[in-house]
């Protein structure tokens, strides 16, 4: 029960991260670059605070780094830019289905043993972030932000690719973190944000929650619950993120789930469950 707990926490933490930047972007108190930007370094700060809690320091070297430090970059601000326009649970369904392409890719690339309902799985949930994104084929979708969702998780899908060569996940991400905070300082500065800086405390508030709290804690709980799943169910688990990210958004952000949405998000859905969940009987 207790790690059945965690995990729903868990899910929930992420779901949340398209909540609050969805929140604070569509209130307009902040613009989406500042709100990447504070959210990184609000994230590497308490990465970093539990790191030194939990391990006695941050070590900044390690395999993968360049590749993980530029990915998550990537994820962090398109996730943004995202935002100022996709609904939470419309993002969130975007994210979740490239993310799986990507390590399906990423398991190509590789040359891994790919097997046939993998590879049928991963052709399902593409083709319906296809349709989704297909200007008057699917949901009206702006194809700019949808691109931009699809770059943060082709972002996160390389940035969860690089953190298997990390022997240590939390102190790989804090790392990653750290590095990636000042980067983004520097982006921020040289790429101005669309229609100007805005730094509301309502926005900054919500930026310093999403980096802190349910990316900084989540990632780490996250991390802490992983060793105690079987393979199986953290995939099934993560499937929930999606789901909860759409209910959020209907209770907090008064946004609403068209038949259009529902059956792009059952069909891409149903793509990454084939591709990840073992047929029973079957490892």
């Amino acid at each position: 029960m207790r790690l059945f707990l965690l995990t729903a926490l868990t899910m929930i933490a992420f779901a949340a991260n398209s909540v609050l930047n969805r929140m604070a972007l569509a209130g307009g108190s902040i613009d989406a670059t500042s709100f990447g930007t504070i959210r990184l370094i609000a994230g590497a700060a308490m990465l970093a605070a539990l790191c030194i809690g939990l391990r006695g320091g941050v070590r900044l070297g390690g395999p993968g780094r360049v590749a993980g430090v530029a990915a998550l970059l990537l994820y962090i601000y398109g996730f943004s830019g995202a935002y100022t326009v996709l609904d939470a649970g419309l993002g969130a369904l975007i994210l979740f289905g490239v993310v799986q392409i990507t390590m399906f890719a990423g398991s190509l690339i590789a040359r891994e043993t790919v097997p046939l309902r993998r590879a049928l799985g991963a052709a399902l949930a593409f083709s319906g972030l296809v349709w989704l994104l297909w200007p008057g084929a699917g949901p009206q979708v702006s194809v700019l932000h949808g691109l931009m969702m699809a770059a943060a998780g082709l972002g996160w899908g390389i940035y969860s690719l690089a953190g298997r060569k990390s022997t240590d996940a939390l102190q790989g991400t804090a790392a990653n973190f750290l590095i990636a905070a000042p980067l983004g300082l520097v982006l921020g500065l040289l790429i101005p944000a669309s229609g100007g800086v805005r730094l509301g405390a309502e926005g900054i508030a919500l930026a310093v929650l999403s980096g802190a709290v349910t990316s900084g804690l989540g990632y780490a709980l996250w991390y802490r619950v992983l060793p105690g799943l079987p393979g199986s169910v953290a995939a099934v688990a993560q499937l929930t993120v999606p789901v909860i990210a759409m209910a959020g958004g209907v209770l907090f952000l008064d946004e609403t789930l068209g038949l259009p949405l529902m059956i792009a998000g059952v069909v891409v859905l149903g793509g990454v469950a084939l591709s990840v969940v073992p047929l029973r009987g079957r490892r």
